[in-house]
């Protein structure tokens, strides 16, 4: 699919013509694609690298307005500008000339196909990439003119069944007047629509949902979540016949292991941590390992859910197999030596990778925290801003001293769904109190992006409460300067 040889240049026949005319004889006529063929181009591995990463910074810039922006206007204007520095994209009418416009058009065609090997390893990694890419077209189709539109319809052949007039009465009665008297209805199972379904704008009959014309993008992105899925899988089969390219494959993980959802490489903050120092370092926690080492220390206890969810944290923050036993073993001081080994000190020693297939298992993302099993009766693994009740929450944030309107603030971000969003500002109200402690003139705030893993919140807030070395002709050093420090971190903020 990629040849990594030096792109050469390529001639545009007819480069003193229309432009239009110019860029529809070209490989890239439209700047609208389903990405259904691959790229038949030689790139170089500058070019190769370079588009991948302009195009991540789109991808993680969508996820970061979803969780950021405040109503669908600013989303749309933080997508838009992320595609204007990143990726520009120019329409047929525009003044550029037809070799910039296929340049355009030709690194959003390869940088897609390069994600897509990058991103096909795991089904987390697939599936972050499917739900954004989903997202960017979305965001390109809302803002494309009609005749574009209209080409991209057209080439992804969706087989739609065009309601007439007559079939309208027919087929809907009374429900009829649900729609526009003039407004055009396409007939498609249900299931290709299912969020139009579930916010009640369309009418079913009989398992068909019959769609406005003024709706059809979201079967537009039904069918390419579908081919993409397919398309996800079958990359998926073919990286390993990579496994051989000493050039491609770091790039391709370097990649994937940049995006929120991938795994978190912690920084290594804490330095080596012990049995002993888990507790000083507790008040670096998150709120949900803060609430499972708490309840730990009452109850001398944790169902299987915690002990996962703690220990592997534990585990990334840098506390070793040896004083994982030691730890473990203290907490569970109601029980015997006997019963401690038998039971527990098996799983330890499996999630170090030294027991069963040997797997070295990593710290749960935040989106796994909050995906996966819901916290029964007795279990207290979860995120706190989602499985939390809104009073319980709001004791807890009180228990970190943060006043009654920041307590409100971060409790209505979680009770509106945005749990991320609650924990980030969680963090940031932490830090701005212990910055306005430390420094007599503190900035008015702090703003980070969204917090992905509880790995992160730790080193983040670890790093900005440890002392740095003092800078020539200063007491201490800024937030920012200490957060510079640890680029790992940064890096995989999105």
């Amino acid at each position: 699919m990629f040849n990594q040889r030096a792109v050469k240049k390529e001639g545009y026949p007819g480069e003193q013509t229309a432009v239009p005319e110019v860029v529809r004889r070209s490989r890239y006529p439209c700047r609208l694609s389903m990405y259904s063929d691959a790229p038949d181009v030689e790139v170089s591995i500058e070019e190769f690298e370079t588009f991948a990463l302009d195009r991540l910074q789109v991808l993680r810039a969508i996820e970061d307005a979803q969780l950021r922006a405040k109503g669908e206007d600013d989303m749309r204007k933080r997508v838009s500008e992320a595609l204007e520095k990143h990726m520009p994209s120019h329409t047929n009418r525009s003044k550029l000339p037809p070799r910039q416009l296929v340049g355009e058009r030709r690194k959003d065609h390869v940088s897609h196909f390069i994600l897509r090997l990058a991103f096909s390893r795991t089904e987390e990694l697939r599936g972050w990439f499917l739900r954004y890419e989903c997202a960017l077209l979305k965001h390109r189709f809302q803002n494309a003119d009609l005749a574009e539109k209209q080409e991209l319809l057209s080439s992804a052949q969706l087989r739609l069944a065009h309601l007439s007039p007559v079939d309208r009465g027919a087929k809907l009665g009374s429900a009829s007047s649900f729609y526009a008297q003039q407004e055009q209805l396409f007939e498609v199972d249900f299931e290709r629509v299912l969020d139009l379904v579930g916010r009640s704008q369309v009418v079913l009959r009989a398992g068909r949902a019959f769609v406005p014309q003024s709706e059809v993008a979201t079967l537009l992105i039904h069918e390419f979540r579908h081919t993409l899925t397919q398309a996800l899988s079958v990359c998926a089969k073919a990286l390993p016949q990579m496994g051989e390219d000493e050039r491609l494959l770091p790039v391709l993980q370097n990649l994937s292991n940049q995006t929120a959802r991938s795994e978190y490489q912690s920084t290594g903050a804490a330095g080596a941590v012990t049995a002993e120092s888990v507790v000083g370092l507790s008040d670096s926690f998150p709120l949900c390992m803060q609430h499972l080492h708490s309840q730990l220390a009452r109850d001398h206890h944790l169902r299987h859910g915690g002990r996962m969810q703690l220990g592997l944290f534990l585990k990334g923050i840098g506390l070793g197999l040896q004083d994982a036993l030691v730890f473990w073993r203290r907490a569970f001081s109601a029980m015997t030596d006997d019963q401690f080994q038998k039971g527990y000190a098996y799983n330890i020693r499996h999630n170090y990778g030294m027991e069963g297939k040997r797997a070295d298992y990593t710290p749960y993302s935040c989106h796994r925290v909050i995906m996966s099993n819901p916290p029964g009766p007795g279990d207290h693994h979860g995120c706190p801003f989602r499985h939390f009740s809104s009073e319980r929450l709001r004791a807890a944030l009180h228990k970190d001293s943060l006043p009654d309107p920041e307590v409100r603030e971060v409790a209505d971000l979680a009770q509106a769904g945005h749990y991320q969003v609650a924990c980030t500002r969680h963090l940031e109200l932490r830090l701005l109190h212990r910055r306005q402690n430390n420094q007599p003139q503190p900035d008015a705030d702090i703003r980070l992006s969204a917090v992905t893993s509880p790995n992160q919140y730790f080193d983040l807030c670890l790093g900005c409460t440890k002392p740095a070395p003092p800078a020539a002709g200063a007491d201490t050093a800024s937030t920012a300067a200490i957060l510079s420090g640890a680029p790992k971190a940064a890096a995989a903020i999105h």
